[in-house]
C-alpha cells in the first residue's frame, strides 16, 4: 500500500535509489520474508523470465507495467559463495517475484531498476544462519551492490486493522495508538540498529531480539524478522563498527504497523543500512556505495 500512498517513507524510497544510481549501484541482492525454503538450506532465483504477483490494496497503475530485472550472472556467483561458507544453497529456475521484493524495488527505482537477486529465507528462521549468510555475501558490499532485506519489524497480522482500508481505502486512519508492547519492540529494534551501528554488536543486538519479551507479541511468525539478520551479518565485522545508524523516515499503518527507515553511514567507506518498518514488513539494506543520506522524519502522510 506504501507504494501508492503519498509519505514520508515514500519519498525517502525514491531518495535512496537515486542516491544508489548516482554512485553507480552494480545490482541488488534481496532477500525478502515470503520465500521460505524447507531444509537445511536456500535457494537462489535463477528465473530468467519471472513474473510478480499482483500488488494488492495499490492502483494497478504503480506496478502492473513494470518489468522485472533478474541478474542470473551474480545470483549463480552468489550461490557458490554461500557454498564455500559451508551453506548449502541451490538454484530455482522457476521462482516468480513476490509482494515481499518488488514493490521497494519499484518504490526505489521506478520503471527500470538495477539488475536484481533474490535470494531465500531457511525456514527453520535460525538469527545465527542467517547472519552467517549475510556475513558470507559482505564482500560483495566493496564491488558496489546493494544489499537488502525485506521483513517486518512489527508484523503481526493477528492484530492489523484492516476496517478503514477496506471501507475507505485509508491505510494511515488511527483512531487509538499502536499496542504498547508494539511501540516497545519498536523502540528496542531502533535501539539496536542506531546505538551499535555496525559490527558484531549489531549482529549480537539483532539475534538477541528474537528473545526480547515482546518479541512475540510484534511478530507472530519469524520469517519476517530475520532478513534483519542477513543484513546485520552483510555489516558485521569489526571494521563496520565505525558505521552509524539514523533514522531516516517513519509512518505507522493499519494501527500495528509501522513504516521506518534508517541510514547508516561509515566514515571513509560509507554504508548504507536502511530499514523500513511497513504495514507488511520492515525492510533492511547495507550497501558498500559511498552514499551521503540526510535524515528525515515523518509520521504517517507526508504534509507542506
Amino acid at each position: 500500500m506504501l507504494l501508492g500512498e503519498d509519505s514520508r517513507v515514500r519519498d525517502y524510497w525514491r531518495k535512496l535509489g537515486q542516491d544508489a544510481l548516482n554512485h553507480g549501484v552494480k545490482g541488488i541482492i534481496i532477500m525478502g520474508a515470503h520465500w521460505n525454503n524447507d531444509g537445511p538450506g536456500v535457494k537462489v532465483a535463477t528465473n530468467p523470465a519471472p513474473t510478480f504477483m499482483p500488488l494488492a490494496n495499490t492502483h494497478p497503475k504503480h506496478w502492473s507495467g513494470w518489468k522485472p530485472n533478474p541478474d542470473l550472472e551474480t545470483s549463480r556467483r552468489i550461490i557458490q559463495m554461500l557454498q564455500g561458507a559451508g551453506i548449502q544453497a541451490e538454484e530455482d529456475a522457476k521462482f516468480e517475484w513476490m509482494i515481499d521484493t518488488f514493490p521497494i524495488i519499484i518504490g526505489m527505482f521506478g520503471d527500470k531498476s538495477p539488475p536484481v537477486s533474490i535470494v531465500s529465507q531457511n525456514s527453520y528462521f535460525d538469527p545465527f544462519f542467517h547472519i552467517q549468510m549475510g556475513t558470507a555475501l559482505r564482500p560483495l558490499r566493496s564491488e558496489g551492490y546493494l544489499i537488502m532485506g525485506s521483513g517486518g519489524g512489527t508484523h503481526n497480522l493477528y492484530r492489523a486493522e484492516w476496517r478503514f482500508m477496506l471501507k475507505y481505502k485509508d491505510n494511515f486512519a488511527m483512531e487509538k495508538p499502536p499496542d504498547k508492547d508494539s511501540i516497545e519492540f519498536r523502540q528496542s529494534l531502533e535501539d539496536v540498529i542506531c546505538k551499535h551501528g555496525g559490527g558484531p554488536e549489531l549482529r549480537r543486538g539483532v539475534a538477541r531480539l528474537m528473545k526480547h519479551p515482546y518479541f512475540r507479541e510484534a511478530h507472530g511468525t519469524d520469517e519476517h524478522y530475520v532478513s534483519v539478520c542477513f543484513v546485520a551479518g552483510a555489516i558485521g565485522e569489526p571494521e563496520d563498527r565505525r558505521s552509524q545508524g539514523k533514522l531516516g523516515a517513519e509512518a505507522w499503518e493499519l494501527v500495528s504497523r509501522r513504516s521506518l527507515l534508517h541510514s547508516s553511514l561509515e566514515c571513509h567507506r560509507p554504508i548504507l543500512l536502511t530499514r523500513a518498518l511497513e504495514r507488511r514488513g520492515l525492510r533492511f539494506f547495507a550497501s558498500a556505495l559511498n552514499v551521503s543520506l540526510n535524515s528525515q522524519l515523518g509520521l504517517g502522510r507526508r504534509h507542506g
